[in-house]
């Protein structure tokens, strides 16, 4: 794989909930990411700390496939998928005829859901029983896409190695003695307390948590490092206490956009390495 060299000015190119800016703002003077041998994260949805940090080294995976495809689709075929993005205005009637495209090729699958990212709503991904996109229009015309901020990231990507749509434990498999290994699980932070394991029962059950557990294990057997993300939960806490360090967080989160309200939640970051957050 060519190697090309990085501007360090990349922002992530999607908007993802549950994005970890937050974090890279108390991380950012504290952690060498390239004092670690390898730099592995297979939940990375946006990228908040991959674009942040720009490990020499990285491995990155996530189990939502169209996610992946448009990474690989950056790094592989930028020129074809900003044809893509440049034919379709930003405005609503547009917006519903690329949310109903049938795509044919990687390239518009990819353009397809960059475009949907952008001007949906909140940005969210959601589908329906039938696997049908069905999240509305976000209200903002003209939303303009930063090509020049897409193309420092395709040149990034060609350092790192993506896998498609594989779940988490096989990122295991390139890890190594020196290495970090990022894990940002799905979860909410709004149902803490009451309702919180039935909440996220679908998108990241008990189970799920427990063979997470079983993966950070792994790791620390292996002579390599994590850093943790989750929510600041009794049964949470209890999964992942490794007698490594447990830092509670309180944060303040916006939720709902447009005249949406501000609240503190609870996080929790476990890790076998000494940060500063």
């Amino acid at each position: 794989m060519a190697k090309k060299h990085i501007n360090t000015d990349i922002n992530p190119f999607l908007r993802w909930a549950g994005g970890k800016r937050w974090l890279v703002s108390r991380l950012k003077g504290n952690l060498d990411i390239n004092a670690f041998t390898s730099y592995h994260e297979p939940f990375v949805g946006g990228g908040a700390m991959l674009f942040s940090f720009l490990p020499k080294k990285a491995y990155i995976s996530d189990a939502n496939v169209l996610l992946m495809e448009a990474y690989k689709v950056l790094r592989d075929k930028p020129n074809e998928l900003f044809d893509f993005l440049q034919r379709f205005p930003t405005n609503e009637v547009t917006y519903y005829q690329v949310r109903n495209m049938v795509p044919t090729n990687e390239v518009e699958s990819a353009g397809r859901f960059i475009y949907l990212n952008r001007t949906s709503f909140n940005g969210i991904f959601r589908v329906n029983s039938k696997g049908e996109y069905n999240v509305p229009w976000g209200k903002h015309e003209g939303v303009k896409f930063d090509f020049d901020n897409l193309r420092k990231v395709s040149d990034y990507l060609q350092n790192v190695n993506i896998s498609e749509g594989c779940d988490f434990e096989k990122c295991l498999k390139r890890v190594r003695r020196g290495a970090l290994v990022f894990l940002d699980p799905p979860y909410t932070i709004s149902n803490n307390i009451n309702g919180f394991i039935k909440y996220n029962q679908k998108s990241f059950s008990v189970e799920d948590q427990m063979r997470l557990s079983g993966m950070v294990d792994e790791i620390r057997n292996r002579g390599a490092y994590y850093i943790l993300t989750n929510a600041n939960h009794a049964q949470v806490k209890e999964i992942f206490d490794k007698g490594d360090r447990i830092i509670e967080l309180t944060r303040t989160s916006l939720i709902g956009g447009t005249n949406a309200v501000r609240g503190a939640y609870e996080e929790c970051i476990f890790t076998n390495i000494n940060i500063t957050i």
